[in-house]
């Protein structure tokens, strides 16, 4: 560490004062007012009155359907296109709601101050920034699902978690990729046929230069600029933003949102180009898909002569209980995510819905790695709050990872930082298991799987940090990294384990594992969804092309 004139080791104790008033004093000013932790009627009145369009009254989807289709990202969307253009009708069950957009409407909420149009079912949240927030209950788009040592984030829309993510799609080496799956999926095939495919259905590219060079993008230039001088070359990350909107937002032609810190709770204006404007218009579309927000899959099993049950409550956004059905079907495609596929399959097997299922139901469960950073900038200026994330790095001098360039949430002023998304490849796995007395699926996650993340991601972001001279050590203040949450939560029903190399289910013919769950913890350093949208085009071809 240098110590000269201006060096970094000597400025640190100045910042060190500078950044804790800034981080800490975010609390207070970004406080909200106290509100009922319930469900607010005043609340829903305006909810009902920002977006009139959730609190339209629900379809009821038919008692029977030759394929129902559990949840609506990125491996069930895939799902139920391809099923609808081999003819085979399907019905798709989502437990939140369809949002619309709006080019000025302001249809989602903030990561600053949010309200419950963010958050499913809860009254406070805390998220990366550590700022607390409090809100009224409401059926809003993100589920923070709390266990012993780690909380997930999970999608609660129509369109899953394209709607809440932040938007890169890459590819993971192939090496890292044979590493995990162990030759129950070739990776060639995927990079000559299905992640082209997908990058072309979801029109991926990456950041324009006119956009790179925008104001709201000075942290990206000043993350990019960093690393460089730590010696990295930073790699482009493809995107499922839509550019022209963003275009649109720095001219004033559409309300703000992914150039103003608008990302994990939903795009207004549509920015990003989610599963409802591709995958899941197209297949609704055919004629033969059909969507039905506000539907919970509580339980599935199979019948005696081979049929699928699937037990529903329907939810208003508010929470109420409009009712509960059995829905059957001949075929039954699982895309609720890992954490509701995993817990729809382990509740099935410990109360004999499911009596033929594996003993890897449940197991190889991971968090991708996730850990999130904050380092000091090289000067201290506005940085801006664009979210699309420009480029990433990659680093094997300890455990092999790569740091994605990101935004801050939560904080709706500049604090000096430049954040950082780092991907572990991680080895640690823990299982799902079921409490009977609650009827309820968990897991826990050991401190000892987060502190080595930590300890490996800290390290390569405290070396760029040192290198490039920045003016606030964020490490000292305990704002460097936090890996308390995951939002790229994988396993469970695991390809080649608890189901074949396609999803098929072992033992119950008809029963198919759709998305994240298949994929053992890891995607190899990078983000999951461009894999998990693949492999579901990989795999319903197969059970298309054989017919089971």
């Amino acid at each position: 560490m240098r110590d000269e004139g201006g060096g970094w080791v000597r400025r640190r104790a100045f910042f060190k004062a500078v950044g804790a008033a800034a981080l800490f004093g975010a609390a207070a000013s970004t406080s909200l007012p106290a509100r009922p932790a319930s469900a607010d009627p005043a609340w829903n009145v305006l909810f009902q009155s920002w977006v009139p369009e959730i609190f339209a009254p629900l379809p009821d989807p038919p008692e029977h359907s030759p394929a129902i289709v559990i949840g609506s990202g990125f491996g069930a969307a895939v799902t139920a296109l391809r099923l609808a253009e081999a003819g085979i009708a399907n019905t798709v069950l989502e437990r939140g709601s369809r949002w619309p957009n709006d080019p000025w409407r302001e249809i989602f909420t903030g990561d600053d101050l949010p309200d419950g149009r963010g958050f499913w079912h809860r009254t406070s949240f805390t998220g990366v920034s550590k700022v607390p927030m409090r809100f009224a209950s409401f059926g809003g788009v993100l589920d923070c699902t709390e266990y012993p040592g780690i909380d997930v984030w999970r999608a609660s829309a129509v369109g899953g978690g394209s709607v809440i993510f932040t938007g890169a799609m890459v590819a993971p080496e192939r090496r890292f990729f044979d590493h995990l799956f162990g030759g129950t999926v070739e990776y060639g095939e995927l990079d000559r046929v299905y992640y082209p495919r997908v990058r072309e259905m979801l029109r991926l590219s990456s950041m324009p230069g006119d956009i790179y060079a925008a104001k709201p993008f000075t942290h990206s230039r000043a993350w990019d600029d960093q690393v460089r001088k730590a010696g990295y070359q930073p790699m482009p990350n493809d995107s499922i933003f839509n550019w022209d909107i963003l275009r649109g937002e720095l001219a004033g032609i559409t309300r703000a949102s992914a150039t103003a810190a608008r990302s994990n709770l939903g795009n207004s204006n549509g920015a990003k180009f989610d599963l409802n404007q591709n995958y899941l218009k197209y297949a609704e579309g055919t004629g033969r898909s059909a969507i039905f927000p506000g539907h919970q899959v509580e339980s599935i099993a199979q019948e005696p002569g081979g049929r699928y049950s699937v037990r529903v409550t329907k939810l208003a956004p508010t929470g109420e209980v409009l009712g509960t059905r059995t829905l059957t079907c001949d075929r039954l495609f699982l895309g609720a995510g890992s954490v509701g596929t995993s817990e729809l399959l382990v509740r099935a097997q410990a109360t004999g819905a499911l009596p033929n299922l594996n003993e890897h139901v449940g197991d190889g469960w991971g968090t991708n790695g996730d850990v999130v950073l904050g380092r000091g900038a090289s000067a201290l200026a506005g940085l801006g709050q664009g979210v699309p994330s420009a480029s990433r790095i990659f680093d094997e001098s300890g455990l092999p990872l790569s740091l994605e360039s990101w935004y801050i949430p939560g904080i709706p002023f500049e604090t000096g930082a430049l954040a950082s998304l780092g991907m572990v490849l991680d080895p640690a796995r823990v299982r799902f298991g079921y409490d009977a007395a609650a009827n309820r699926v968990g897991l826990s996650w050991p401190s000892k799987n987060r502190d080595e993340m930590v300890a490996a991601a800290r390290a390569v972001d405290h070396r760029i940090a040192e290198r490039a001279d920045a003016v606030l050590e964020y490490g000292a203040l305990g704002y460097d990294a936090n890996a308390l949450f995951t939002a790229h939560p994988l396993g469970g029903a695991v390809l080649g384990k608890a189901t074949d190399g396609y999803g098929r289910v072992h033992g119950h013919p008809g029963l198919y594992v759709m998305d994240g769950a298949a994929i053992p913890g890891s995607t190899g350093t990078v983000n999951p969804s461009l894999t998990i949208a693949a492999l579901a085009e990989r795999n319903i071809e197969a059970i298309i092309r054989t017919g089971k």
